[in-house]
């Protein structure tokens, strides 16, 4: 189904006589936002305003394909697909709002209203996509494209119409559509059940220390825990990561360890958010569903549509690199050990929450990296370094507006703006909440796009990431992965704000899963680079540029831990392709399917999946099912992409910065691997990831 902004407004509707209910009319949905490049008046939205919004916008959108419909004129580009593209402006509108709201500002009237309208719009999804009438209208200007002569971004439009309405089953015979259209009700039922069981099994546990229990943590950490704990002489541990990992990594109290590594990884096993029968539900229903489309296995008809094609290509990608990582990672692992044994006895098995404590130990050993490090990584100069590197490569700077408005105090607001036009709007998000699930992503408010009277409509792009808050006498202070996170999602940013095509559908990060990462991914080079650090990490407090000796230190150790790194991640992409290359009916039986997933690569004990299936919410909610392997398959791309401009001598090559700008602002209005090529002049090579992670 495509859906994008469209012509009448429901304030048109509410002048004409519709909407004379009073609640309705009070709807801010209802009118124009009359606010500055019409963001939603977060301010006026209220709960109670969601549902009869979403009702009305699926209502309108079956008036306009209504319209499509009984046109007697023959289906042209024009008033099928062009009219098709333009539809349910309001259902956008309110969906764009809503579900960002839910991942960030979550709370229970709002996951009573995602389980109310899951299955209502699922249901409207697929009386569009099921609508028999509607798609021999889109087939009939298909089968003639090539008498059409339409532009290219037009001609996309209609392939990906097409091959959209086929993939959203069009095809799918009249005796069982039934049972697709209940395959999909209950899918959008359960997964978002599935991420709020993570959201609340994450808020639901914290570790209470006393003073005596803090050894090893740092001056920052403990403050951190005491801010946490809200009264003297207590602090507090939680399993979100900004107070998880520091204390994994630093804590010398083995026990307490691992008692929380074992809540942490135990999530959603058992009891009141127990998710092992979701996830048997899920995995079930989508093979099921890919039958019925025609496709063996959830995997082959997710990577249909991708650049991958085949569950067998992303096999062979993460072989390729599963065989160094997995030996690179039993070498960090004896070293570990021996130094476990040293500390507890002949004895000693290292487990998983040892890993993180002794691999510091050994780096700051080794590079002598401490968390001193962080004070030239605070937040606002990891940002603006982030900020600049845009400047250099595409000519954008960044305004903060305090006027506009926002969706949590939190969040804060730019215009961002080329030769003195506002080319589009950045929130950008920062510090843990109860209401905010964990992570670190990109989304977007609104896409860009061009209405049917050309005007063009600036995107909305929000940054969201869970970085350590500010204390009483120091600002947030990143990690170097933490600033690599800032880099990435903003990567993902600059993907929809540089946007600039006509389509909505076919607009900035609305391209395949495993290309999708390529413009984040290829940001947390800059990030790293020895140049580019000296230009953004300056000390907290003395405002000193970070010294040489210690980015040589933060190179050096950029392939420290690799083998760690890069096997707990195939780990979960391998898992991911597991559970969606099942042929047959399976009765997934927890923790059996992911022990012998695990068994079957060779994962040692001593790692886990980066993700443990029941708090996966990656493949089981947030659209990376069969996807995982993305990021590693466009870490090729990355790579090799960056090691272009690192050939050329200067790393903000305004030549390649205007080719790769292309690459990222086309959107999918075009092939996108001719795209790349025409940027590269060859195909990607893997051996740039291979030595950058050093598992050459």
């Amino acid at each position: 189904m495509k859906k994008s902004l469209l012509i009448a407004s429901v304030a048109a509707v509410c002048l004409l006589g519709g909407c004379k209910d009073k609640k309705n009319m009070d709807n801010p949905f209802f009118a124009q936002w009359g606010t500055p490049y019409e963001i939603p008046d977060f301010g006026k939205i209220k709960p109670e305003h969601y549902m009869p919004a979403f009702e009305e916008g699926m209502k309108q959108q079956k008036e306009e394909i209504a319209a499509i419909l009984n046109n007697t004129e023959a289906p042209t580009f024009e008033n099928t697909i062009e009219a098709l593209e333009y539809s349910g402006s309001l259902l956008q509108e309110v969906e764009g709002v809503f579900f960002n709201l839910c991942s960030s500002n979550n709370s229970e009237e709002m996951e009573a209203i995602q389980e109310e309208v899951a299955p209502l719009l699922a249901k409207h999804g697929d009386d569009i996509s099921l609508n028999a009438d509607l798609f021999a209208r889109i087939k009939a200007v298909y089968d003639q494209k090539d008498q059409l002569n339409l532009e290219p971004e037009q001609a996309r439009l209609l392939e990906e119409t097409y091959k959209g309405f086929v993939r959203g089953g069009a095809l799918v015979p009249a005796d069982k559509q039934d049972r697709f259209r209940e395959i999909n009700e209950k899918l959008a039922t359960l997964e978002p059940k599935f991420a709020n069981n993570v959201l609340k099994a994450t808020n639901a546990y914290q570790l209470t220390l006393t003073k005596e229990q803090l050894g090893g943590l740092t001056e920052g950490q403990i403050q951190a825990a005491q801010e946490a704990a809200g009264e003297e002489g207590k602090y507090v541990i939680t399993l979100h990561n900004p107070s998880l990992m520091p204390f994994l990594t630093n804590s010398s109290d083995r026990k307490l360890r691992e008692e929380i590594w074992n809540v942490y990884s135990s999530r959603c096993t058992s009891g009141e958010f127990d998710n092992t029968a979701i996830i048997d539900q899920i995995v079930n229903l989508r093979l099921e569903k890919a039958n019925i489309l025609g496709f063996n296995t959830w995997s082959d008809y997710v990577l249909d549509d991708c650049i991958a094609k085949t569950p067998k290509a992303v096999y062979d990608l993460l072989g390729q690199m599963w065989t160094p990582a997995l030996k690179k990672a039993k070498a960090e692992c004896a070293e570990y050990q021996k130094m476990l044994v040293a500390d507890e006895g002949k004895d000693a098995k290292l487990m998983p929450w040892d890993w993180r404590y002794y691999s510091e130990r050994l780096r700051q050993e080794r590079y002598a990296i401490d968390d001193t490090v962080s004070y030239f990584f605070s937040l606002d100069n990891v940002r603006q370094g982030a900020f600049d590197v845009a400047t250099k490569l595409y000519g954008i700077t960044f305004r903060e507006n305090k006027d506009l408005p926002t969706y949590d105090a939190e969040a804060t607001a730019y215009e961002v703006v080329e030769n003195d036009e506002v080319i589009a709007v950045l929130y950008m998000d920062f510090h843990p909440r109860a209401s905010k699930r964990s992570g670190a992503w990109m989304t977007e408010f609104r896409g860009q796009y061009v209405d049917q009277q050309g005007n063009n409509h600036i995107p909305l792009i929000s940054v969201v990431c869970n970085f350590t808050k500010p204390t009483a006498d120091k600002p947030s202070l990143l990690d170097f992965d933490e600033a690599e996170t800032l880099f990435h999602e903003f990567g993902h940013a600059l993907h929809g704000m540089l946007s600039k095509c006509h389509y909505r559908s076919l607009a900035g990060t609305n391209v395949p899963r495993d290309f999708v990462e390529l413009p984040s991914q290829i940001m947390e080079n800059w990030c790293r680079n020895a140049q580019c650090m000296k230009e953004y990490a300056r000390h907290y407090k003395t405002g000193e540029v970070i010294p040489d000796a210690l980015i040589k230190k933060i190179m050096a150790a950029q392939t420290y831990g690799q083998g760690f790194v890069n096997t707990e991640l195939l780990a979960a992409s391998l898992l991911d392709m597991d559970y969606h290359t099942i042929a047959e009916p399976t009765k997934i039986v927890l923790p059996d399917f992911e022990d012998k997933a695990m068994a079957k690569i060779g994962l040692i004990s001593e790692i886990i999946s980066r993700y443990k299936s029941t708090y996966f919410t990656h493949i089981f909610d947030t659209g990376y099912s069969s996807g995982y392997y993305s990021y590693t398959w466009t870490a090729v791309l990355d790579a090799d992409a960056f090691e272009a401009f690192r050939e050329s001598g200067d790393i903000y090559n305004p030549e390649l910065a205007k080719k790769f700008r292309k690459v990222i602002s086309s959107g999918n209005t075009t092939d996108l691997m001719t795209l790349y090529r025409e940027f590269r002049g060859k195909d990607p090579d893997i051996k740039p990831l291979l030595r950058n992670r050093g598992l050459l």
